[in-house]
């Protein structure tokens, strides 16, 4: 396994201040973010210092029922060449539903929505990752997700899965400890059940970022410092093993340079003291004491009524989930594809297209998820397309946020933008002439099309009425 050490997440809007940062051993870039052939100058200059840069993906799906796209695949191993990585990353997720295997419309998430733990998943989840590692260049890891919602009749404890996932197909695991933080607080999942459960010698690196919880539920932002309880477990997995390497993520809302060396230095020494009581624990005589018969005593341990120095027990891990041979996606069933992406296209319906929340599933959780995935929207639009906010000004984002409720994402980012746009012109929006007029000439310049008249208004009503079925 690379050793790594301490690292933080690179994005073009703390660059400079990543590369003046001391400390900073490597840097994680998002793949989606750069072009092979045309790396951030900054990224270049790092790697001439000889700070290891590792891509990480968010757009491959690896937990939709459809296989991985070969483009997509094929872009991660040329980012992962360009920049001379030992590894690339991927997360337990999916992030598209629908299409041809479910013949119903195809449907873009625009965030990474949790997979059921049942077997069918894990069947269709080992062959995608096994197509994935024979056609990526460099080792693949995988991170566990937060999530703010569960699926109903789920079969195993994450630990457990993600334990038959390495077993299967000898992956390595990106273990983000705030995912786990967040997963304890909305799902009511315990960290040290799932780090005792899963097998840490598989783990490449560490995530660790700041959160925020509201109304009882709590938000993986990427925009907060991070909080106590996930440098906790972030201290209980490097109690267990010492991770390869820990990385700090910030996704917005930059501090200043000298809060995120201060930030460094706290995981630096959350890791180091852990390591100094994993040691510690480990030259100790084994532990409690062995009873014989009626209370008999043999060695080890403290005596009855005595207060013990040793540490608060954790769950035992779980025996290993004996592997079925034969059988699931991986030998051509395609049966539990067609299951997981019907399952999956009805969740991603109702989050995203307003249609009803399918059984077993919380509806309040549901609306929260569905507001959030609205909000990333209209924040991402904005950033992809400023021109919009600069035109509608205090409109945009209320416009945006009425016309993503029933009308989901086909087709990445930037053809929302252009959609949204449409949408409001069919609407006769904005009333304002003079942002009118800017508007049309903003959509055609990106489309290549017309204003939009009665015929493109009938079509768009029939394909939303589609997807709303």
């Amino acid at each position: 396994m690379t050793e790594l050490g301490i690292g933080i997440g690179w994005r073009p809007e703390i660059a400079e201040a990543v590369e003046g940062l001391s400390g900073v051993d490597w840097v994680e870039v998002v793949a989606e973010n750069i072009c092979a052939d045309h790396l951030p100058d900054s990224l270049t200059r790092l790697r001439r210092r000889g700070v290891t840069v590792v891509p990480h993906g968010v757009s491959l799906g690896l937990g939709g029922a459809d296989r991985p796209d070969p483009a997509r695949l094929a872009a991660l191993g040329e980012k992962a060449v360009a920049l001379g990585a030992p590894l690339v990353t991927e997360h337990i997720a999916f992030v598209r539903a629908g299409g041809a295997l479910t013949a119903s419309p195809a449907l873009e998430a625009g965030h990474l929505l949790p997979v059921p733990r049942t077997r069918d998943a894990l069947d269709v989840l080992c062959e995608n990752v096994r197509i994935a590692q024979d056609a990526l260049p460099v080792p693949l890891a995988l991170e566990n997700i937060a999530a703010l919602i569960s699926w109903p009749g789920e079969e195993m404890t994450e630990g457990r899965f993600l334990a038959e996932l390495v077993e299967r197909t000898g992956v390595r695991l990106l273990i983000d400890v705030a995912n786990l933080h967040t997963n304890h607080v909305n799902r009511g999942e315990d960290p040290a059940r799932a780090l005792a459960e899963l097998p840490v010698e598989a783990i490449a690196y560490v995530h660790v970022a700041g959160g925020v919880e509201r109304d009882g539920v709590w938000h993986d932002t990427h925009a907060h410092p991070v909080p106590r309880p996930v440098l906790d477990v972030l201290a209980d997995l490097a109690s267990r093993v010492s991770p390869p390497g820990v990385l700090l993520e910030r996704d917005d809302d930059f501090p200043p340079a000298e809060e995120l060396a201060e930030e460094l230095a706290v995981i630096r020494a959350t890791v180091a003291g852990a390591s100094v009581r994993r040691g510690a624990a480990a030259e100790k005589p084994a532990g409690r004491p062995l009873l014989i018969g009626a209370g008999a005593r043999v060695s080890g341990g403290p005596m009855p009524g005595a207060v013990a120095d040793a540490p608060p027990a954790v769950p035992e891990a779980v025996a290993p989930v004996a592997v079925r041979g034969g059988g699931g996606a991986g030998s051509g069933d395609e049966g539990a594809r067609q299951r997981l992406g019907l399952a999956q296209a009805s969740l991603l319906s109702a989050l995203v297209a307003g249609t009803p929340v399918p059984e077993g599933f919380d509806s309040r959780r549901i609306g929260v998820q569905s507001r959030a995935l609205a909000a990333k929207r209209a924040g991402v639009v904005a950033k992809v397309a400023p021109e919009l906010p600069g035109i509608l000004g205090r409109e945009f984002r209320p416009a945006f946020l009425a016309y993503a409720r029933s009308r989901p994402m086909g087709g990445g980012y930037r053809r929302d933008a252009l959609d949204f746009a449409e949408h409001l012109l069919l609407a006769g929006r904005p009333e304002d002439p003079a942002a009118h007029r800017l508007l049309t000439r903003w959509w055609q310049d990106r489309s290549g099309s017309r204003p939009p008249g009665p015929a493109a208004r009938l079509l768009r009503a029939a394909r939303h009425a589609l997807v709303r079925r």
